[in-house]
């Protein structure tokens, strides 16, 4: 029998666990630790960045960080020139022959641009729509107050000269446009506004608005009651063609119509509601002299930020600031605020965010979205905005219960509207990315990545004027981009260390294994993302290598006599090199595992003032042992029943050595009372048990032909043949669901023994796990998650547009 007694020489074994020690440094990584920009920065690999460069990032990201915290105190509303213009036109109550809000008129004066417009996109072309409405509502207040002689003239040349755009269909609409532009012109032969267009021109204007109101005559549905009340200023005064009763129906309890000033401002001048002119005046002293065009929008707007900020992967950074923000926005879902209850887009976001930052909060409040008709008797169904369907279908997958059926039922009409609009519609590349990656299966990095690069510049929403959100704006995508430079020149670093160490450690010798070290470390770099988290990735890198090559041993490479005199020399542990071998690929895994271990307990002690090194082995020593259950059980060709295997099964899937050294390296200080207690084991187990099920529902034919059990097959074995291979498939599914769904109840519970940044750990590895076998067996696969690791690891970033691409580079 041979035996290899030699211990590799002091030289050998310090370079197959040198890299990391050197490099990393045992920082100190306490709970209350918040994340910095000079930590961030500071902790970065030699050679990555000159001082000089280090610096200047420094400056630059802690510059941007500044200004959004700025903007995440107080919303900014964007003023709506048109919305403006129709509260200016409110008659004062006292006497109808003054403006009541003298301010409006003033910045309707101060707020025309040189070529005769008003609007927030004048030099744009796309928008001369939404330019057009803009300026004749700014020249129709103007003139019925008599003011701006000159402001007049020069808002008609400009309509006059761009008349012709209000027939191009090529151009962006505002809502309700070929009613509100063509109402605005009849309102001008009131007010005695001459428009040189000529009868021809205004008759073509005018039959638009026709040809819209006939298009959809017979549609009786709320949806559409609610778009006309939305859009009632541009259908004339009240009584001739419309009903003052079916546009106050809308009328919300802040006393506005729809949030909309420029409606409610319409019914004011029409009929004095005091609900609809308090609402009014109360705006103005809120914003000044001019309106935005919806309002209120406060909590909408932080939800957005704070939406925003998580998706591109700059949260850390505002953590203070969005806890802020969602303690409001968790008191008004609380108190049923309108602001939140009556809008299906806000309401799904504000579900969804509040659940996965940890609030304890009931889907009750979705009730009223369990059936398709909550959208298509809406005014955005009526119109087929899909946007709250993207939300509320998002809100919809947060289930922490089996018996959330109100969230079932919001995700089986909403994932069918959204499967009909992948291939068309101005939302179908978003839908697209709703459905292809659902929040369980989406790693960090590849999210905040596709969001950067799609990143929307202001959010420009089409309302019946563009509306635009300028709390999410070019400040934000400059620190994102900054951000993700600086990690992934850290990550490429890291890489390049992870590869030496392989080939120090003569992983790579070993033929029988898989060399899996890129998508290993790409479960950790696109999980564990801050660059102050280099000791964790390194881990968890390194024992996924580790876990893998034994894997390949157990199953393939190893004889029995092998597979024994290794669990030996763990039983046998004594922390000394000088061992004896049964062959060199023992000695060789050995050998790694053992500078692994000693160089992850040494930097763990910096952190957590302990000896972590028994602990390290005992996680070892239970994986191997699992794997020798299973290898007999295939030598023996045993079935064990479903309950054997998968007690087995979950330390067997080798996530044990990867994720809880891991544990020590993220934060907090992690006592012999956590690692002991049940929560700590439970997450481990419903994680494992994930992978388990996940990596046998994709590999059950591969592994029935190579002769291997696994939890379909053996359901099947057990049931005698009655079971078929779909129900059996079925079976695993249901219970894979439900498993995840406890994970996530777990991880987002407050209060409890494990800290979080270590449950969130578990979770982000449930994620790793569901990417990876979402198709296929995207682990065993030497393609199929090639695209992920360019994308986190060596792609630079491409953002789309001319101008995103300009600024982009002003970025470099």
């Amino acid at each position: 029998m041979p035996i290899f007694s030699n211990c590799p020489s002091s030289s050998s074994v310090l370079l197959c666990k040198s890299w990391g020690t050197s490099i990393c440094s045992h920082r100190k990584l306490r709970a209350s630790r918040k994340p910095s920009v000079q930590g961030s920065l500071r902790g970065t690999l030699p050679g990555v960045q000159s001082l000089k460069d280090r610096e200047s990032s420094e400056l630059r990201m802690t510059d941007s960080i500044e200004k959004i915290k700025r903007q995440l105190k107080d919303v900014c509303t964007r003023t709506s020139p048109y919305d403006t213009a129709w509260v200016a036109m409110v008659p004062d109550p006292s006497s109808h022959q003054n403006p009541c809000f003298h301010q409006c008129i003033d910045w309707i004066l101060q707020s025309q641009h040189e070529n005769g417009s008003w609007g927030n996109f004048s030099l744009c072309s796309s928008f001369i729509k939404d330019t057009l409405t803009s300026t004749l509502a700014c020249v129709l207040a103007l003139k019925r107050w008599s003011y701006g002689e000159d402001h007049i003239k020069k808002g008609v040349h400009y309509i006059v000269s761009n008349i012709g755009s209000v027939f191009d269909e090529q151009l962006t609409s505002p809502i309700g446009f070929n009613i509100i532009f063509p109402g605005m012109l009849q309102l001008a032969t009131e007010v005695g506004l001459i428009l040189p267009l000529g009868e021809t021109a205004i008759g073509e204007i005018i039959s638009l608005q026709n040809l819209e109101l006939q298009r959809n005559s017979t549609n009786k549905s709320r949806g559409r009651k609610e778009y006309m009340a939305y859009i009632a200023e541009g259908l004339g005064p009240l009584g001739s063609s419309q009903d003052l009763n079916e546009i106050m129906e809308f009328q919300r309890a802040n006393g506005s119509v729809l949030n909309s000033p420029s409606t409610t401002a319409f019914v004011v001048t029409q009929y004095h509601d005091d609900r609809a002119f308090d609402y009014l005046s109360s705006l103005l002293l809120q914003v000044g002299s001019s309106v935005p065009a919806t309002y209120p929008m406060e909590i909408h707007s932080h939800l957005c930020m704070v939406d925003a900020l998580q998706n591109i992967g700059i949260a850390r950074y505002f953590s203070d600031e969005i806890k802020r923000i969602l303690d409001r926005a968790y008191r008004s879902w609380l108190e049923r605020d309108e602001q939140i209850i009556s809008d299906m887009a806000t309401c799904g976001m504000a579900f969804r965010l509040l659940r996965m930052n940890g609030y304890d909060i009931s889907s009750d409040l979705l009730t009223k979205f369990v059936d398709a008709n909550s959208f298509h008797d809406s005014m955005q169904g009526y119109l087929g905005d899909m946007r709250p369907v993207i939300e509320i279908y998002k809100a919809s997958q947060t289930r922490l219960f089996p018996n959330e059926e109100v969230l079932n039922k919001i995700n089986s009409w909403s994932s069918i509207l959204l499967k009909e609009e992948t291939s068309m519609g101005p939302n179908s590349q978003e839908v697209k990315f709703a459905l292809q990656f659902p929040f369980f299966a989406d790693l960090d990095r590849l999210e905040h990545k596709r969001s950067i690069e799609r990143f929307n510049f202001g959010k420009i929403q089409m309302l019946k004027v563009s509306h635009m959100s300028c709390s999410v704006n070019e400040e934000i995508l400059k620190l994102a981009v900054e951000d993700f430079n600086n990690c992934q020149s850290i990550y490429q670093e890291e890489l390049k260390g992870l590869n030496s160490w392989v080939k120090q450690c003569k992983l790579d010798q070993l033929q029988f294994a898989r060399q899996k070290l890129t998508y290993c470390y790409l479960s950790a770099a696109a999980t564990i993302y801050s660059p102050d988290l280099s000791d964790a990735r390194i881990s968890y890198s390194k024992n996924g290598v580790l876990t893998t090559v034994v894997d390949d041993f157990f199953d393939v490479g190893g004889s029995i006599e092998e597979l024994e005199n290794l669990i030996a020399l763990f039983e046998k542990w004594d922390g000394k090199c000088e061992k004896e071998f049964y062959s060199e690929h023992v000695q060789i895994i050995y050998m790694a595992i053992h500078g692994n271990i000693n160089e992850l307990a040494t930097k763990a002690f910096a952190i957590q003032n302990r000896d972590i090194t028994d602990h390290l082995v005992e996680i070892w020593l239970n994986l191997l042992r699992s794997m020798m259950v299973e290898s007999r059980w295939q030598r023996n060709k045993s079935i064990p029943t479903v309950e054997e295997y998968l007690t087995n099964g979950t330390v067997s899937f080798a996530l044990g050595p990867v994720i809880l050294p891991a544990l020590y390296f993220v934060g907090p200080e992690i006592s012999k009372e956590v690692i002991t207690h049940e929560e700590y084991h439970r997450l481990f187990r419903l994680a494992s048990m994930c992978g388990r099920l996940l990596n046998d529902l994709r590999g059950f034919e591969r592994e029935g032909k190579e002769g291997k059990l696994n939890s379909v097959s053996i359901r099947i074995a057990n049931s005698g043949s009655t079971l078929s291979i779909k129900e059996a498939e079925n079976d695993v599914n249901k219970s894979l669901e439900n498993i995840r769904t406890e994970l996530l109840q777990l991880v987002l519970k407050e209060g409890t023994a494990v800290p979080k940044p270590c449950k969130e750990l578990f979770w982000k590895t449930s994620k790793i796990l569901h990417l990876f076998y979402m198709n296929t067996d995207g682990f065993s696969s030497p393609k199929e998650m090639m695209s992920a690791v360019n994308a986190v690891i060596h792609d630079s970033l491409s953002i789309l547009g001319k101008t995103g691409i300009q600024k982009f580079q002003i970025l470099q």
